[in-house]
């Protein structure tokens, strides 16, 4: 018997659409010998699922729906939601409570790899990381001139302003002058309540992909370097050509075997699921260079140009055995 696969993808952010894309790549990927696969799109209050050109309501009461043919259920959930809901701990949370399997990582992981900050200061707890400065700005707090002034002081200029809770750049500013601090929040606050102000490093930026086999082992996928066409990775570096994405990655092996052990290394400490993915910033001598973590995603992009499907075709694996892998991991 086939298993019946959601993808479940939509969610409340502005990375709906951009999910949405990922759903339709893990649908191409999906082993269809093994599984019977079908997009479930979530809004805040509507779920539905296409089947057979059909659009079935689900119900949220065991994630269930009925069409012509009769009811139908998922044996289980591979979660590509972009931001909130599936990115955060909130629908891991839902599917905790139905007893229905998932692809990520569970609750705690999810919600504290979402919010930026609150993963920085968990992590500096590792002497071997190295992580950026960075300062938290709630809503309501009140940013004046002193603030502003005060912030550079502490994090230099140019300094990254981006919202605690978000992806794909959106709402994120490369501050080069001390008196547009407050617009850059101003504007990172638009798509989330907290916003983190970040000291830059300067260096190559390289993504690495992970995820753990069926049989419990964590493996690493080729590394991909970025380079950015205009200041740094944004929206149009990611979604519209500004960028050159090089994989493997132009680093000595070395350092890539470094960066590889490290990626292994705070999978294991976070206690991680799924396909993520953590940024990195490589600073000093080529060859013996300082890895600095910049950040890491749990639910990462997966159209046929996103990163991980690069990295899982420049390495050993076939992506739908690496999905396969995840799937069947839950249960074993």
């Amino acid at each position: 018997m086939k298993r019946n696969i959601a993808i479940v993808a939509g969610g409340d952010s502005s990375e709906h659409d951009v999910s949405l894309r990922s759903a339709e790549g893990i649908m191409s990927f999906m082993d269809k010998d093994k599984y019977n696969c079908y997009i479930v799109e979530v809004t805040s209050n509507n779920w539905k699922v296409e089947y057979h050109n059909e659009t079935c309501h689900i119900d949220r009461a065991d994630f269930s729906f009925t069409a012509k043919d009769g009811r139908h259920t998922f044996d289980f959930a591979y979660i590509t939601i972009h931001g909130t809901p599936g990115e955060n701990g909130i629908m891991q949370g839902y599917f905790d409570l139905i007893g229905m399997p998932y692809s990520t990582s569970g609750v705690l992981v999810e919600a504290l790899t979402f919010n930026k900050f609150a993963l920085n200061n968990f992590l500096r707890a590792y002497p071997e990381l190295h992580i950026s400065d960075s300062v938290l700005i709630r809503k309501g707090d009140t940013v004046t001139t002193d603030t502003e002034q005060q912030l550079a002081a502490r994090l230099g200029i140019p300094c990254f302003v981006k919202p605690n809770a978000g992806g794909s750049s959106f709402g994120v500013t490369k501050v080069k002058h001390a008196d547009a601090l407050r617009a850059a929040i101003e504007k990172a606050m638009v798509e989330s309540d907290e916003v983190m102000v970040e000291k830059m490093m300067s260096g190559t930026e390289i993504t690495c992909g992970c995820f753990k086999r069926a049989n419990g082992e964590i493996v690493t996928l080729p590394i991909t370097e970025v380079v950015c066409h205009d200041e740094f990775f944004d929206y149009d570096a990611k979604y519209n050509n500004k960028s050159d994405e090089i994989t493997p990655a132009r680093i000595a092996p070395e350092t890539a075997q470094r960066v590889s052990e490290m990626t292994k290394h705070i999978y294991h400490i976070l206690g991680c699921y799924g396909l993520i993915r953590i940024d990195y910033i490589l600073s000093g001598e080529k060859g013996n260079e300082q890895i600095n973590m910049l950040e890491i995603n749990t639910t990462p992009g997966m159209t046929a140009t996103s990163f991980i499907p690069q990295q899982v075709r420049a390495s050993e694996y076939d992506i739908k055995d690496v999905l396969s892998d995840i799937i069947e991991g839950k249960f074993c």
